[in-house]
């Protein structure tokens, strides 16, 4: 691929069978000729974090190359969020899937519809500590992500997914 870059995306989800969702997931973002799956975190699992009452989350992080353009990336992303049935009704609610953009090379935005990097990324640990875990040199708006993580509220819920 020429003219590629690298994103950082996230994927939680907490209804139905997570872990097999998300393994499912990855493949289905990897287009071997538009993305190609660059690393991937260990799989975490996470207290909610805002929302209603609802089941622990299974998070993960990737690290893709790809030669979409952001949008186009992004279009990806809610497509295979389709395809495991997601559903956009309550705000921070329960999902069956949810995949997010955190980084998108160095390329930023703050468009209502991608805002890059991920606003609330920098704060919250199932984002922050399995892409540390996944890449000890990441760093996010200038920071180490290692050292954003370890200062997220929601670290002390996150504990390693051991499967089932």
């Amino acid at each position: 691929m020429t003219g590629t870059v690298r994103s950082v995306l996230a994927l939680g989800s907490n209804l139905g069978a997570s872990n097999d969702t998300l393994v499912l997931a990855v493949a289905d973002l990897v287009e071997p000729h538009r993305v190609r799956l660059h690393a991937v975190s260990p799989v975490v699992r996470t207290k909610p974090v805002g929302g209603p009452e609802q089941p622990d989350y299974l998070n993960m992080v990737i690290e893709v190359e790809t030669d979409l353009g952001p949008y186009e990336l992004l279009a990806l992303c809610q497509a295979v969020e389709e395809k495991y049935h997601r559903k956009r009704t309550v705000r921070w609610g329960p999902r069956t899937l949810d995949i997010d953009i955190i980084t998108y090379g160095s390329w930023t935005s703050d468009d209502v519809t991608l805002t890059i990097p991920h606003p609330r990324a920098a704060v919250r640990a199932f984002v922050l500590q399995p892409w540390a875990w996944m890449d000890s040199g990441a760093r996010l708006n200038g920071r180490p992500v290692a050292e954003l993580a370890a200062e997220a509220e929601d670290l002390a819920g996150l504990v390693p997914f051991e499967g089932v």
